[in-house]
């Protein structure tokens, strides 16, 4: 068995432990493979903000890489949830970068976890007008500032 054939299986059972009856989906990507959840009422297995689908997503990669040591990091969503709140969020990111564009100010995001705030920090990559910046510490949830190139210094935001 693969590892993601061994992911989808570990998901499985657990969801049917849970009593959730659903289909997943095996989904290949670029980055790391999917498993996508199919369901009625998605939302009691998404959670507020999608925290379901992360505890889910730790405890299946926590399992697998048990199994697997060298095992790719496999993600999990439902119903596309994931995808459609990236979209979101890209808009978000161009739209906050263009109102620090035009006011020069800087713009302190929402508290994002660490794979959303890396999706901003792609999002400006290739920007030259302005950059985002990631506060230092230990939380798991951190807010990112969005400045103009080139400011330096600490980041602040009001």
């Amino acid at each position: 068995m693969t590892p993601v054939g061994a992911a989808k299986k570990i998901l499985d059972t657990m969801l049917g432990h849970l009593g959730f009856h659903v289909e997943i989906e095996i989904i290949d990507s670029e980055e790391e493979p999917c498993l996508q959840i199919h369901m009625p009422r998605s939302e009691l297995l998404i959670g507020k903000d999608g925290e379901r689908l992360d505890d889910l997503q730790y405890l299946v990669n926590r399992v697998l890489r048990k199994h697997f040591p060298k095992a790719p990091r496999v993600r999990i969503d439902c119903e596309h949830y994931r995808a459609i709140q990236e979209d979101k969020l890209a808009a978000e990111v161009n739209a906050a970068a263009e109102g620090v564009r035009a006011t020069g100010k800087p713009f302190k995001m929402r508290p994002l976890n660490a794979y959303y705030r890396r999706l901003v920090h792609n999002v400006l990559v290739d920007d030259t007008t302005v950059e985002s910046v990631s506060p230092g510490g230990e939380e798991r949830l951190k807010r990112i500032i969005i400045r103009p190139r080139g400011t330096g210094g600490t980041p602040s935001a009001e």
